[in-house]
C-alpha cells in the first residue's frame, strides 16, 4: 500500500505497507533503518532525512551505518577526491 501526505510546502511525504513473509526475521525498526540507509548510500537522501525516516539522530543513525552494510563514506573515487581536495 502506498500513501502520499503534504508534509510541508511543495515537500511530499510517501508511507509505504510492506508485508514481508515472517522467515525474513526482520523486526520493524531494522526494516526501516535498512531501507533509510540503503536510499542513504544510494545517494537518493541525505544523512538527516535517513535519519529523520529512522526516527534517530543523526548521530545514532550514522553510528549504526556498519551494521547495516553501508559506509559513511562515498565509494564513489570522484568524491572521495573533492573530499581530500575540501579538506
Amino acid at each position: 500500500m502506498l500513501s502520499l501526505e503534504q508534509k510541508g510546502h511543495n515537500e511530499l511525504s510517501m508511507k509505504v505497507t510492506v508485508n514481508l513473509p515472517e522467515n525474513v526475521g526482520l523486526k520493524e525498526f531494522d526494516f526501516i533503518v535498512y531501507v533509510a540507509s540503503k536510499l542513504y548510500e544510494d545517494g537518493l537522501v541525505s544523512s538527516g532525512q535517513a535519519a529523520e525516516m529512522a526516527g534517530l539522530s543523526k548521530r545514532a543513525f550514522i553510528e549504526i551505518l556498519g551494521k547495516y552494510g553501508v559506509s559513511l563514506y562515498s565509494q564513489s573515487e570522484d568524491d572521495l577526491l573533492n573530499d581530500i581536495k575540501n579538506a
